[in-house]
């Protein structure tokens, strides 16, 4: 009887575990992050053993490889369409999708996107390079339109928009990806992006987060959270966030002190390396939470600021924050280590 008893009240005690556990809301874990990276040219090699050994963790491989000079000529890079690099992704189940970068006069390239007959050629022109070999679609990187003067940025915004979508759709009837990369769109920059046609175009919008101080201004952090939380909040208010790619440095920039001249560019590893030879102690920026150190060279006092993966792991809540799972590295072979770490677990 007493064995009874104990039976039936272990059974009470189950059926309200039960209810409680009914009742209790149930917590979606977060969407798994997917991470992309550009592969730089001119370090190919080593880039190209830092994806193998990470492609359990990589969805795309950008190389750096083409670069426009004007509407009807497309060139390659050193190494560019390697086909022992694109095999070897594909091999590995990491999908290949070069990047084409504008390297031409300022204006020029506005010159093309506001004519619909050098757009239609420039399209044509790319559609050529995604034939050359077996790649999985296209990334637009064409910068030198975003700082367009006053009278002229809206006409270059909608041709740019319309030169997108008319590529968009053509790689898609090829059965290609298209993606676009641009620069951050926040209260005082990025206006010549149309996010809204752009991600209704493209297969990812993919946004370089990084430069909030560049090589040619004062020194101070690539990036911050409050930063990131003004990118996402107008980026996520006008684009699906599925196809929003937020972009992650894995560089620095090295100043001299109180100088107008250009900083050096340095990635993480280097910048590591540096603070390391000249003793200088770890300290992470409490407001950009990311690191940051001075030294002497010669008589020149120099600031080295960039982003590591203890950086990167304060910034990825404000991802969190906004569900947005993707990200795209630049670049392949800059980064410490730990990142893959950070980007599997945070």
């Amino acid at each position: 009887m007493a064995r009874r008893h104990i039976h039936r009240g272990v059974l009470t005690v189950l059926a309200t575990l039960l209810t409680l556990s009914a009742a209790a809301p149930v917590r979606s874990a977060p969407p798994p992050r997917t991470v992309s990276a550009w592969l730089p040219y001119w370090d190919q090699d080593a880039a190209y053993k830092d994806a193998l050994a990470h492609a359990g963790q990589l969805r795309t491989v950008s190389p750096f490889w083409y670069e426009t000079k004007s509407a009807t000529r497309v060139d390659g890079a050193p190494g560019a369409g390697e086909q022992r690099i694109i095999d070897g992704l594909r091999a590995k189940g990491i999908q290949v999708v070069p990047t084409v970068n504008d390297q031409v006069k300022p204006g020029a390239l506005a010159a093309v996107l506001t004519d619909p007959e050098q757009r239609a050629a420039h399209v044509e022109a790319l559609l050529a390079v995604v034939r050359t070999r077996a790649y999985d679609g296209l990334d637009l990187d064409y910068e030198t339109i975003a700082p367009t003067p006053d009278a002229t940025y809206e006409a270059v915004r909608d041709g740019y928009a319309a030169f997108v979508t008319d590529l968009c759709a053509k790689l898609h009837a090829q059965r290609k990806q298209c993606f676009v990369t641009v620069t951050p769109k926040t209260r005082i920059s990025g206006r010549v992006w149309d996010y809204k046609k752009l991600g209704a175009a493209a297969d990812r919008l993919r946004i370089m987060a990084y430069n909030l101080h560049n090589a040619q201004g004062t020194p101070g952090p690539l990036t911050s959270p409050a930063w990131y939380d003004e990118i996402l909040t107008r980026a996520t208010a006008e684009v699906p966030v599925e196809k929003l790619e937020l972009g992650l440095p894995a560089y620095g920039w090295d100043w001299a002190v109180g100088s107008k001249e250009r900083a050096r560019a340095v990635t993480t590893k280097e910048a590591e390396a540096l603070r390391r030879k000249v003793k200088a102690p770890y300290a992470l920026d409490p407001d950009s939470r990311t690191p940051h150190f001075t030294y002497k060279d010669g008589e020149t006092e120099r600031v080295v600021w960039y982003q590591d993966a203890r950086g990167t792991a304060a910034h990825l809540p404000v991802l969190r924050k906004h569900k947005v799972a993707n990200t795209v590295l630049w670049a392949l072979g800059f980064e410490q280590p730990e990142l893959w770490e950070t980007l599997a677990t945070r």
